[in-house]
C-alpha cells in the first residue's frame, strides 16, 4: 500500500522527477530565512521587502491551484511566504505606529 502511494507521487505531474516539484521545494527557503528573522528587533525590517513577500505568497498561491497540473507543494510554500511575511509587518505596523512610547519614557529617566 505504501509503495503504491510512493509509485503515485513518484509517476505524478508534479512529483518529484520535474521541476514543478523541486522549484517550491526549495522555495521554502524565503520562508525559513523570514521566521529566522522572527528574533531580529521590529526597526532592521524593510516594509517594500516584506510586502513583496506577503503579495507574492498571495498571487502564486492562487496561481498554484489554478494551473494543470495542481501543485499543492507550491501553494503550502506561498501560503507559508504569505504568512510570515503578513507576521513581519505586523510586527514592524506595532512598533512604528502602535507604540505608546513606553521606550521613550525609560530613555528620560
Amino acid at each position: 500500500m505504501a509503495a503504491a502511494k510512493f509509485q503515485a507521487l513518484w509517476n505524478h505531474p508534479a512529483g518529484p522527477k520535474t521541476i514543478h516539484f523541486w522549484a517550491p521545494t526549495f522555495k521554502w527557503v524565503i520562508s525559513i530565512a523570514n521566521v529566522a528573522d522572527f528574533s531580529k528587533p521590529p526597526e532592521m525590517i524593510s516594509y517594500p521587502h516584506q510586502m513583496v513577500v506577503a503579495c507574492t505568497g498571495i498571487i502564486w498561491s492562487r496561481y498554484s491551484l489554478v494551473i494543470t497540473p495542481r501543485n499543492l507543494n507550491l501553494f503550502c510554500v506561498n501560503i507559508g511566504m504569505a504568512s510570515t511575511g503578513f507576521y513581519q509587518l505586523s510586527r514592524k505596523v506595532r512598533e512604528d505606529y502602535l507604540s505608546d512610547g513606553k521606550e521613550e519614557q525609560v530613555e528620560e529617566q
